[in-house]
């Protein structure tokens, strides 16, 4: 809390004495009206390495997710796993394909509700090793397969179970550890990751695809151990959250990563702010006894909070990109694009592209204005998507119809591109900015499990849903795209470059979203006394 920076001289500093001598290096420095503490910290070598390593977790995520489409067409994946239809050709109906690709979403969802208490109990660092050790139990499974599409099945569930609890730890881990300066960037690195992830596993599936043996699909699977054991391991060299450490009370090792990583001295005035905005929220916990689970709900501010987290993780996945990625090759075909292996490295050209552009609107353009933006880019590509598949294009014989097929390409490339630059890496970075500490492990669950209860309903329905209504299906998108621009307009505070305990006072404080971008957090906001904050300041 910024205002909390007025006060922080009434706060009993550890080493006081050394602090006097270290201090007289930086005394000019810091004593600059023109440059907050704060701003003086760097980006580090080791901030920049421990968000690429933690992403590890992401690029899982998408080489997992990404894979799956390319088996269907592997012949020897077709015949161990599908369904003989009449003429003799083995084909995948939609409740088969659906449960395959559904199946791992689901997991996800498991994984994601149990990874919040895993995370407070172990730690966050090691939870990540864990939950990225455990991936290789379901890979081993999904190898082993014969002929038994539901082992292959269950496979995917049990490393759903991995992937889910990575989807909520690698954010939490990363935002707790970051300098405020680069942490939206940091955190935006898991998305950057998953569209890796995606890309590299349909350069593989093409590789392997002209394989006449299993190796067509165990190649690709087997390589996700690699991946695995890289963020086993890697994640134990670098340190732990400072957060979880101070709440584990560890100060010193707190005091010692924050300033590693920000590239200041321990003693630096900017480190010490930190950690007395993180030990006045924690004595407000404790002063306020054992959180309960439902306190997510009845906490001060929280119902709004965890269902607003809730709303923007599902409406991650409702803005429709994991659409095309999961069915896209299906889109293609119907526009004369035959070859599945194509479209999906096109498509993940694209979404790897544009998640690049997409780090840089995350450093240097407000959250708000990006998702507002980003939705209403979507929107318009989903309405113009769904008018020329259904009204212009000829599906028996796209040949007939060159133009709209080539508008369907080029739509939604935009479209995803638009994902890949505001939603796809932003909503990561925002909910994990949502929550205080106290409730941050439950709640980043509940509204990542939301993300993955969405993604099953997509990648399971969506087959059934296209075969009913066709290309009508993008207004739905288009729909959900119009409502998330109201929800952020109205219900999203402006987040960048703030730290998490100032984000939470602007939530308790109710600040205003609408104006939130324009709240000075060194001075004690408008219709709360001077004399109050003193009081319970103090008290803390």
């Amino acid at each position: 809390m910024p205002f909390l920076k007025q006060h922080t001289d009434q706060v009993e500093t550890p080493n006081a004495a050394a602090s006097n001598e270290a201090s007289s290096a930086t005394k000019q420095e810091q004593a600059s009206p023109e440059v907050s503490p704060a701003k003086q910290q760097r980006v580090t070598f080791l901030s920049v390495f421990l968000g690429v390593v933690a992403s590890i977790g992401g690029f899982m995520f998408g080489y997992v997710s990404g894979q799956i489409s390319g088996f269907f067409s592997m012949a020897d994946f077709a015949q161990r796993f599908g369904e003989k239809d009449s003429s003799g050709n083995y084909e995948f109906g939609a409740a088969r394909q659906g449960t395959i690709v559904g199946l791992l979403p689901v997991g996800c969802l498991l994984g994601a509700l149990i990874a919040g208490k895993l995370a407070d109990v172990v730690g966050r660092r090691l939870a990540i090793s864990l939950s990225a050790l455990w991936s290789c139990v379901g890979i081993v499974i999904e190898i082993s397969s014969q002929t038994a599409w539901v082992q292959f099945a269950i496979g995917r569930l049990v490393t759903g179970c991995s992937i889910g609890a990575l989807s909520v730890v690698v954010p939490m881990y990363q935002s707790e550890s970051s300098p405020a300066i680069i942490r939206g960037i940091l955190v935006s690195t898991y998305q950057l990751f998953i569209t890796l992830g995606i890309w590299t596993s349909y350069m593989v599936d093409w590789g392997t695809a002209d394989m006449a043996s299993s190796a067509s699909w165990r190649i690709p699977n087997g390589l996700g151990f690699l991946w695995s054991l890289i963020l086993c391991l890697g994640i134990l060299v670098l340190p732990e959250s400072p957060r979880h450490a101070y709440r584990e009370g560890r100060e010193d090792e707190a005091r010692a990563t924050i300033a590693r990583l920000a590239g200041v001295d321990p003693l630096h005035r900017s480190v010490h702010d930190q950690i007395t905005e993180i030990r006045v929220k924690l004595d407000e916990e404790k002063n306020s006894g054992k959180a309960s689970w439902f306190e997510i709900f009845t906490g001060p501010r929280m119902l709004y909070r965890t269902l607003l987290g809730v709303v923007l993780q599902a409406g991650q996945q409702l803005t429709g990109a994991n659409f095309f990625f999961y069915y896209g090759t299906t889109v293609f075909k119907a526009t004369g694009l035959s070859d599945s292996y194509v479209t999906q490295i096109v498509l993940g050209t694209v979404n790897v592209a544009t998640t690049i552009a997409g780090l840089w609107v995350v450093q240097n353009v407000g959250r708000r204005k990006a998702l507002i933006a980003g939705a209403a880019w979507m929107m318009a590509c989903f309405f113009i998507y769904a008018f020329v598949g259904h009204y212009a294009l000829d599906s028996a014989n796209p040949m007939n119809t060159p133009q709209a097929g080539s508008a369907l390409i080029v739509f939604s490339c935009l479209a995803i591109a638009a994902f890949a630059t505001t939603w796809g890496p932003l909503v990561w970075a925002v909910v994990a900015e949502l929550y205080p500490s106290r409730y941050r492990a439950p709640c980043m669950a509940l509204a990542t499990a939301s993300n993955w209860f969405w993604n099953f309903m997509i990648s399971f329905f969506t087959r059934f849903i296209t075969d009913s209504i066709d290309y009508f299906y993008g207004f739905v998108f288009a729909g959900c795209c119009a409502a998330l621009i109201v929800i952020v307009y109205f219900f999203v505070i402006e987040t960048k470059d703030r730290s998490l305990e100032e984000i939470d006072t602007m939530y308790l404080l109710h600040v205003n979203p609408i104006k939130s971008s324009e709240w000075d957090g060194s001075k004690v906001p408008e219709g709360v006394a001077a004399d109050s904050l003193h009081e319970e300041h103090a008290e803390a």
